[in-house]
């Protein structure tokens, strides 16, 4: 049998909170606490999923988007003004900001 292969079982023994802990975090990172662990000693990174807060940011951020698209073929056709794309991309780019603090915290 390889030896990368063959399983080794080890019994740990944890406190109540640190067992609490160690099924949050798993549970954050949709990892089984065994998957965890070994990620955890392989020094993996191991990240947290998106909340659904998050993800629902996502969306409203992708509508965003197609509403400025719609601004700028508006100004292409000669409908809107140059300075409302202007201020849109603007506004976009503040909100791409904030997402960026949020999923680096």
């Amino acid at each position: 049998m390889d030896e990368n292969k063959k399983e080794h079982h080890l019994h740990i023994v944890l406190t109540t909170q640190q067992y609490q802990l160690l099924c949050c975090q798993a549970k954050e990172c949709r990892l089984t606490k065994r998957a965890y662990l070994a990620r955890l000693i392989e020094g993996r990174l191991v990240k947290a999923r998106p909340t659904k807060e998050i993800k629902e940011l996502r969306t409203e951020i992708h509508h965003i988007g197609n509403n400025i698209n719609q601004i700028a073929r508006s100004v292409n056709a000669g409908i809107a003004k140059p300075e409302d794309a202007k201020r849109g991309l603007y506004l976009l780019d503040q909100v791409y900001e904030l997402m960026f603090r949020i999923a680096n915290k």
